[in-house]
């Protein structure tokens, strides 16, 4: 199960529903900036690869 600290909600919240879909699908624990930057990237990688 995802989850998003509070100190980067606001952020996390103002990507477009589809992006934060595909991060929540993840399973990740964002807890700061930087952990929300390496999962775009590996989204942006992926996408580049296929």
């Amino acid at each position: 199960m995802s989850h998003v600290a509070p100190a980067i909600k606001d952020k996390f919240e103002s990507l477009p529903i589809e992006l934060k879909d595909a991060i929540l699908r993840r399973n990740v624990v964002l807890n700061s900036v930087q952990d929300l930057i390496k999962v775009l990237e590996q989204i942006v990688a992926e996408g580049e690869g296929a």
